[in-house]
């Protein structure tokens, strides 16, 4: 099970990148954050606060290739559960293809999909508010 939305930024690799790691910026462009704690940085821990769910969602940042990709991994012990939100930047001349993937996994997956709710929309205002972000610094 996964959800992803893609989009072309007419800014920077480095500009981005800046945005996506600012943890204390993310309730000013992005729609379903209220806030973010920790530092967003490689082996770090990070707990998202969000809208859409009373939850918060620890995660730890287990691959940061700065200005490309960066993946923030979470879940239940044992990879019972596991989820894994994926930042990607590629270049393309002036411009950077942005894509935000989120997949689900493990052995429990069956049991925890239907509290999954459709994060399609999520997604894409994640990547819309990062655009306009982006291309009006």
């Amino acid at each position: 099970m996964h959800f992803t939305a893609t989009t072309t930024i007419n800014a920077k690799p480095e500009t981005i990148w800046s945005i996506i790691t600012d943890a204390t910026s993310y309730p000013e462009w992005e729609p379903n954050v209220i806030r973010i704690d920790g530092n967003i940085a490689p082996n770090e821990s990070v707990t998202a606060h969000v809208k859409s769910s009373d939850r918060a969602f620890p995660v730890k940042v287990t691959v940061f290739t700065p200005n490309q990709k960066m993946v923030w991994t979470g879940g239940m012990p044992f990879g019972l559960f596991k989820g894994e939100r994926t930042f990607t930047l590629t270049s393309q001349g002036d411009a950077v293809e942005f894509t935000l993937r989120e997949e689900f996994s493990g052995p429990m997956l069956f049991m925890m999909k239907g509290s999954i709710p459709d994060q399609t929309e999520i997604f894409q205002n994640f990547v819309a508010g990062l655009k306009q972000r982006a291309e009006s610094m």
